[in-house]
């Protein structure tokens, strides 16, 4: 049967470098070293083969920890994102940022009766694509949900065209739009009034954001009726300790509640 293909949050392209790197600088200490090249020569290849290859162990331990096969980190946190929206699976929901499918077929998944959409820009740089998330959709037999392209910052969408919308750790990347409050302003503007949203982001760090108390007043200002914001999600128990780097999960944050 076939299988899934979700990706990871490492992708396999920086691991193929990462050891490519590693192989590349052993050879180039042991060639140095049959040669009989100099001590500091060696010495400068020696400290970037350890580098290469301390970066790699970790990063591969981490690509374990977030696979679906393994460690099941991305899938937990999509759980937990779930977990606090305030949503009873009837009408339309929208998956922001969908990448591979993943989140918008648990959301097809856990309310069966929902009309799911996922959209994502789907660029070169990052390994996922429309005919992935179809046929992910296709083998966990949830065919119904939709997926089209768009940008986040201009979604396609009319005003009040969703019952809710979820969205993980995609607002940040959005490069069309600079202010990332107004790529949360534009993921609210489609749900309809009285709609639920839960989105996880790099909240809490600042140079994205700002600061988040003065933004979810600004945001209720704006006629939010009902948010709540959990800081510092990355201290979950389900991220490990090695994973909370500040190159990988850190200064994460869930805002959720109703339009």
């Amino acid at each position: 049967m076939k299988q899934t293909n979700y990706g990871n949050w490492v992708p396999g392209t920086l691991m193929n470098l990462l050891w490519g790197g590693t192989a590349l600088f052993l050879a180039a200490v042991l060639f140095i070293r049959f040669l009989g090249g100099s001590g500091l020569m060696q010495g400068i290849f020696l400290a970037l083969f350890a580098l290469f290859a301390a970066m790699a162990l970790y990063m591969q331990a981490c690509r374990r920890a977030f696979s679906f096969t393994g460690g099941n980190v991305m899938g937990n946190i999509h759980r937990f994102l779930l977990s606090r929206l305030p949503w009873d699976g009837r009408g339309s929901l929208l998956d922001i940022g969908c990448g591979s499918g993943t989140l918008a077929i648990l959301c097809a998944k856990t309310w069966p009766s929902a009309q799911v959409t996922g959209i994502d820009y789907w660029g070169k740089e990052w390994n996922y694509a429309k005919a992935q998330c179809e046929e992910n959709a296709r083998i966990e037999q949830v065919p119904a949900v939709q997926f089209c392209q768009g940008d986040a910052a201009h979604l396609p969408f009319a005003d009040g065209s969703f019952d809710a919308a979820v969205s993980n750790f995609v607002f940040h990347e959005v490069r069309t739009q600079p202010d990332k409050r107004q790529v949360v302003r534009e993921a609210l503007r489609v749900i309809k009034k009285g709609g639920s949203f839960a989105f996880h982001d790099l909240f809490e760090q600042k140079q994205l954001y700002g600061d988040m108390d003065e933004f979810l007043e600004f945001l209720r200002r704006e006629g939010i009726r009902e948010i709540h914001y959990e800081a510092h999600t990355e201290r979950l128990p389900m991220v490990p300790w090695f994973a909370k780097a500040p190159w990988m999960l850190t200064g994460l944050g869930l805002i959720y509640g109703r339009k």
